[in-house]
């Protein structure tokens, strides 16, 4: 077969605008399922009378289905044709998410998790190309921006109306508002979406199961390592020890196999392109910060201010209405000619501005208005972060490379999630054991002040009708939880403090390398 010309997959007028609401429903289908189940977990647990540790392989299935299929996408477009691939998948996730909703226990409940998984992840990444390809290649950077909505938007969608949908129906509900979505995704992505042609289909003994193994093994592994090896005490539990040798085993393997193979399910070599080496690298930091602070936030917010968890999920909307905003005039600065990697810096320090004014507002009882203007400026730094990265990486690419550039900043950004969320709760448990015994080694019960204020809670819980020694126990056990309360507010303070430092760290490695190598300027790279 001839391979189709790139300007034959270019839209206009009215397709390109349901291809675009298609491509961009689809990815917003996929990212708000990754966090709406996370507060409805308890929910779950009652009603499949699963433990904590159990409940927890709802999200570590999705995410492990996720991060193995986001890398094979490309080149499972090309055997299939791009439109039939990207139905199947919406048709998979859309039938596995009413499975979801039927599952009777916990473990058809993670099965039907992972496979809507494979479908989810799927969509994310073909969105991503399909739109990315239905714009002429002057209009890529607000191509991006489009899309960048739905995937900025959807993590901090999926809480509140997690939250909303298990306060007033059931959790089931929230796998269920997923088919009629998908239902009219299916029918118009059959109509309107069409299918680039790369060459001849590869017979089955041509196909990399070995790379298929090798990625399995590698990514899957190391996405259990992350989510479980906090709470399973990392390398002292024989499982994590065993999956971390399995995931750099898997590793070394798969890119050896993926560099020396005729017919590789991920091509390597397209990573030679310097901006999408610098993309990817980057993807994977503000995935550390997107995912990290839509982690700690709520925690935060329910965990020491007592809030529900639809309150909390509220909390973050402004600042993803801030992103969205911007998403349009970012694109329109990339097409005016504003070198990324600059927008990028900017995104980085703005994003350690949050971090610092949020390090310096938390206390034991904040308001939603002092947190208000910090999320503003976080979801500004989203903005300047998003578009800038994702066109940088796939700005020199062409044809094929494009969806195949798109697989590893998809992948890498969902890694960097995943990363921030297991080095920031490690660092958390760390943190609040410290600041804890710090605090309790100022609680000197020889101190005159110290015994005051036993003696006033004592009293006030005898004037409640409490006898003496009951009175007593209770005064010290509302000293502990004061000093519980003030070690995870320190905790807080510390992690918001660490991730601004770190995000300051990358912009002169990344004003550097563009500085550096930057031979092809990305705007007239795109022509």
């Amino acid at each position: 077969m001839v391979q189709t010309a790139e300007d034959d997959l270019v839209e206009y007028g009215f397709r390109r605008v349901i291809i675009t609401i298609t491509a961009v429903l689809c990815a917003l289908l996929e990212i708000v399922d990754t966090t709406i189940v996370n507060v409805a977990l308890n929910n779950m647990r009652g009603s499949l009378g699963a433990t904590l540790t159990d409940i927890a392989w709802v999200i570590t299935a999705y995410a492990i289905a996720n991060v193995i299929v986001i890398p094979m996408t490309s080149w499972l477009s090309q055997q299939f044709g791009r439109r039939n691939y990207f139905a199947a998948s919406i048709i998979i996730f859309t039938v596995a998410s009413f499975l979801c909703g039927n599952a009777d226990n916990i473990w058809e409940l993670v099965a039907f998790r992972f496979i809507q998984g494979l479908g989810g992840g799927a969509l994310l990444v073909t969105a991503q190309t399909i739109i990315t390809e239905s714009y002429p290649a002057a209009k890529r950077g607000m191509a991006q921006a489009i899309y960048g909505m739905g995937v900025i938007v959807g993590p901090t969608l999926g809480p509140p109306l997690g939250g909303y949908i298990v306060d007033h129906f059931s959790w089931p509900y929230i796998f269920y508002i997923n088919i009629p979505i998908g239902i009219i995704a299916t029918i118009l992505t059959l109509m309107f979406v069409k299918s680039p042609k790369y060459g001849d289909k590869l017979k089955a003994n041509q196909v990399d199961w070995w790379g298929i193994f090798f990625l399995a093994s590698f990514i899957g592994s190391l996405q259990f390592v992350l989510e479980h090896g906090q709470q399973d005490d990392w390398f002292n539990d024989n499982l994590i020890t065993t999956l971390s040798l399995v995931s750099v085993f898997g590793l070394l393997l798969f890119i050896k196999r993926e560099l020396t193979y005729k017919h590789p399910i991920v091509n390597l070599k397209v990573l030679k392109d310097t901006n999408l080496r610098v993309g990817t690298i980057m993807s994977f930091i503000m995935g550390f910060g997107l995912y990290g602070s839509t982690f700690i936030v709520p925690i935060y917010t329910q965990s020491v201010l007592g809030w529900s968890a639809t309150d909390a999920g509220l909390l973050l909307i402004p600042s993803s209405i801030t992103t969205g905003i911007m998403m349009p005039f970012i694109g329109k600065m990339i097409q005016r000619g504003i070198p990324q990697s600059y927008m990028v810096a900017v995104g980085f320090l703005i994003f350690f501005f949050f971090t610092f004014w949020m390090h310096n507002i938390i206390t034991p009882n904040t308001g939603a208005n002092q947190m208000f203007w910090p999320l503003i400026l976080r979801g500004v730094g989203l903005g300047l972060l998003f578009v800038p990265i994702t066109t940088l990486s796939l700005s020199t690419l062409k044809g094929k490379h494009i969806g195949e550039g798109a697989a590893f900043t998809g992948m890498m950004r969902q890694l960097g999630g995943s990363f921030g969320i297991a080095i920031i709760t490690t660092f958390m448990a760390i943190f609040n054991q410290q600041h804890r015994v710090n605090l309790i080694s100022h609680l000197d019960q020889t101190s005159f002040q110290v015994q005051q204020t036993v003696q006033r809670l004592q009293q006030g819980f005898m004037s409640k009708g409490f006898t003496f020694n009951e009175a007593l126990a209770k005064a010290y056990k509302a000293i502990e939880f004061k000093v519980m309360v003030q070690s995870s507010v320190l905790t807080y303070m510390d992690i918001f403090m660490y991730l601004g430092i770190l995000f300051l760290l990358c912009i002169p490695f990344i004003l550097m390398i563009k500085k550096g190598k930057n031979k092809i300027d990305p705007a007239d790279a795109m022509h």
